[in-house]
């Protein structure tokens, strides 16, 4: 029997892009646009699923990830050169610089729970350190470096399921205005001002990084499965899953923040700023959700952004397997110490958005090029896909290129 719904390797996508900055721009674009922009959540949840897909595709019927297969797409070494520096600039230096945000999301959550307890106290008292952000750290490495795959896959599938459970509750004890929500899915408009936001509701869930993770991980669930057909049937169950799983996590942020701030005259800089503000107007309970589901996200993220950053460097640049822990265990490390000792390198953040932009339609490009190479056989992209993957590259380029417009105008 056909299973149309599973949770697998996506649900590691789904973790990846549903972080502290995902949060954070769900709740600005509901605070200031209301339920206008959920039309933008919408096209970025299918523009991920349509990349995803071929991703897991790729991993599947070549049992490799996108890295090994990037090395062998791109012959020639001038080329491969750039785009091995791209991908080192953007996703391991650019995870890098993220990652104190997500260990510092988790933290704002974890804070915003159990407050300042004694142990706690005494440790940023003695040391000037963010304890949870140690805590968070030892967390994200405890799972990396002592579980296998099959454990890694379960405990984001956690993280997810929590995280889901946190917001859409959140969302329904602050009653959104459904009609409102409806409309704002199925009519789009940007109001003035608002363009900013609809790249960043799509960017930051359209990322490069998580092709890399979504193909190496397929290759890793399905390693030497002979029946390509039935695993592709379970991929795509998997995808029907959990990437609108990422999308109603979305959408229950943008309305909350869209019933509790819009039209309220009321301002909000970040995400732990809606879960504190939030009792007065729905209750304690809302408050604890929506610092549990920040939590959630932080930590999920601090977990799969590490990860991604290893699998693409392992891929490109044929790492062993000690030096692929190495990678995310340096990475964790550095988000460790930006977050306890609140560092913001903006300097880098800034190389890393640049990088990025350039990046997510190359790698767009190099994808559908690879789907189509004549190893896959009959699993190449039909016309159909090569047409729907070209327009998601064509907004992909307009969108990287007003991204980067913006990073240098700035």
């Amino acid at each position: 029997m056909r299973s149309w719904f599973r949770l697998g390797p996506a649900t590691l996508v789904a973790a990846a892009f549903i972080g502290p900055g995902t949060v954070v721009t769900a709740s600005l674009a509901g605070a200031n646009y209301g339920y206008a922009l959920l039309w933008a959540l919408l096209f970025s949840v299918l523009a991920t699923m349509i990349l995803q897909e071929m991703a897991a595709r790729l991993g599947i019927v070549t049992g490799m990830g996108l890295g090994e297969n990037l090395r062998q797409l791109v012959a020639q070494p001038a080329l491969k050169f750039l785009l091995f520096l791209l991908v080192i600039a953007a996703i391991v230096i650019g995870n890098s610089a993220y990652q104190g945000g997500n260990i510092t999301g988790a933290s704002l959550g974890a804070d915003a729970i159990w407050g300042d307890t004694l142990i706690i106290s005494s440790i940023r008292a003695y040391t000037g350190l963010n304890p949870w952000a140690l805590l968070i750290g030892t967390l994200a490495v405890s799972v990396l470096w002592h579980g296998n795959y099959r454990l890694i896959e379960r405990c984001l599938i956690g993280l997810v399921l929590l995280m889901s459970l946190a917001f859409v509750s959140t969302m329904l004890l602050t009653r959104p205005d459904y009609g409102a929500m409806l409309q704002g899915l199925l009519l789009p408009a940007i109001p003035r001002g608002a363009t900013l936001t609809v790249i960043a509701l799509i960017g930051t869930t359209v990322v490069p990084y998580s092709l890399f993770l979504h193909a190496a991980s397929s290759a890793n669930k399905w390693q030497g499965v002979h029946n390509k057909a039935e695993a592709l049937q379970q991929s795509n169950a998997d995808l029907r899953t959990s990437i609108p799983l990422g999308g109603l996590i979305s959408l229950a942020v943008v309305s909350t923040a869209a019933t509790a701030y819009f039209g309220r005259g009321l301002a909000i800089e970040n995400a732990a700023d809606l879960a504190v503000s939030l009792e007065p107007l729905f209750g304690q309970r809302a408050t604890y959700l929506m610092a549990l589901g920040l939590l959630a996200a932080g930590l999920s993220s601090a977990v799969t952004a590490p990860l991604a950053a290893a699998y693409a460097l392992r891929g490109i640049l044929q790492l062993s397997n000690l030096h692929f822990r190495l990678t995310w265990l340096t990475i964790i490390l550095i988000g460790v110490v930006v977050s306890s000792l609140g560092l913001r390198p903006v300097s880098v953040i800034w190389f890393a958005q640049v990088a990025n932009g350039i990046l997510l339609p190359v790698i767009t490009f190099c994808l559908l090029a690879a789907m189509n190479m004549a190893i896959l056989g009959r699993y190449r992209n039909n016309w159909r896909q090569n047409i729907v993957g070209g327009l998601v590259f064509v907004i992909s380029l307009l969108l990287s290129g007003r991204s980067l417009w913006l990073a240098f105008a700035s």
